[in-house]
């Protein structure tokens, strides 16, 4: 599992964003999102860096929390 902070995410609609940009990266993906710690922990067989990148690419910026 990853886990990444996404301070830029402030609503649903950004929560809506955020996971469909996951599944475009990989649609077997299953994601966590909690809105109230701007936080993403995602179960993927990718690397963090290509799910990373799907969320930046989305508008967003995605930070890999340790």
């Amino acid at each position: 599992m990853v886990k990444f902070e996404v301070p830029d995410m402030t609503c649903g609609h950004c929560v809506s964003t955020v996971e469909k940009a996951i599944k475009a990266a990989d649609p077997h993906a299953s994601a966590k999102i909690d809105l109230g710690t701007k936080t993403v922990s995602v179960e993927t067989k990718m690397g963090s860096e290509v799910i990373q990148a799907s969320i930046a690419d989305a508008g967003y910026s995605p930070s890999l929390m340790k």
